[in-house]
């Protein structure tokens, strides 16, 4: 009997006792007999989508990202134009892909769906050359990806931090807006350009947005006063804010984006150097990589 071939990747920061509890469900739900198990950890910047690239030379059936959007970024950017399948078991802070592809956020429940190996293309987008599977964007969501990244702390409760202790200092920027279907000028205080319907923690700009559609969302919120925040987070949250006056949307398959006070990117909630200054071609490649769904 073949085995399935499963290559299991770990963010190095996961620690010895979250290792003994992955190895526990691995060995529960890939036993031996039927699938042929390597575990390994990320060492450096880079390294998952070394560790992807070499994965597909070697015939691995489904490379497995143990970690959150960043991490499950790296290990996609390996295996993009592959047939070696993306699983994702979530153990981010935001979990934005894993919720947009409805991934339970329990460890066993999310290998039940490994085994099960229902498989769909995906699409993934580009924000220059910086790949990403649920979004990037350059206004404000931007600026705090990047204070996040050099932050010591995780999770909801320092992001919100963040966000309010920056809210007061932020310009909104005026944006030229370049897409396949229209062209605009718009000021903004958050310019998003989704792939999926997740901004993470189950905040959605763009709710009606699929990884599956072949299309980007360009989610546009015009400047806010502080307490619009609040209202803003809660139809995020509803997911009723493509509804709301805080939002305006568009689709497209190219968007080029100008800014005079473009100087940040975020793709997957993660800061990206912006190798271009002032502007942002972003785009869409379909059925890009092949993920194991529910």
């Amino acid at each position: 009997m073949l085995l399935r071939k499963i290559l299991v990747i770990i963010n190095k920061k996961a620690g010895t006792d979250r290792e003994k509890s992955i190895q526990g469900v691995i060995e529960k739900h890939l036993p031996k007999d039927r699938f042929s198990v390597e575990i390994t950890y990320l060492q450096y910047l880079g390294h998952g989508a070394d560790l992807a690239r070499d994965a597909v030379k070697a015939n691995v059936d489904t490379v497995v990202a143990v970690g959150g959007d960043g991490s499950i970024n790296e290990i996609a950017q390996g295996l993009v134009g592959s047939n070696t399948a993306l699983a994702i078991i979530p153990l981010g802070s935001g979990n934005g892909l894993a919720r947009a592809l409805k991934i339970p956020l329990n460890t066993a429940a999310a290998f039940q769906i490994i085994v099960d190996n229902k498989r769909q293309r995906m699409d993934v987008g580009y924000a220059n050359e910086h790949l990403f599977l649920s979004n990037a964007g350059v206004g404000f969501d931007a600026v705090i990806a990047d204070k996040f990244q050099h932050s010591k702390k995780r999770g909801l409760i320092n992001y919100a931090r963040l966000v309010i202790s920056s809210f007061k200092n932020y310009v909104a920027d005026q944006y030229n807006i370049t897409s396949d279907k229209q062209q605009s000028k718009r000021e903004a205080f958050l310019l998003t350009v989704a792939n999926g319907n997740q901004f993470g923690y189950e905040f959605k700009l763009a709710p009606d947005a699929s990884v599956f559609d072949g299309k980007l969302d360009v989610c546009v919120v015009p400047p806010i006063n502080f307490w619009g925040l609040l209202p803003l987070s809660i139809h995020s949250l509803r997911g009723t804010i493509n509804k709301s006056k805080y939002m305006q949307h568009f689709t497209g398959e190219q968007i080029h984006v100008k800014g005079q006070q473009l100087n940040c990117l975020q793709v997957d909630g993660d800061a990206a150097v912006l190798s271009t200054p002032g502007e942002v071609a972003f785009k869409i490649v379909p059925a890009a990589i092949d993920v194991i769904i529910p």
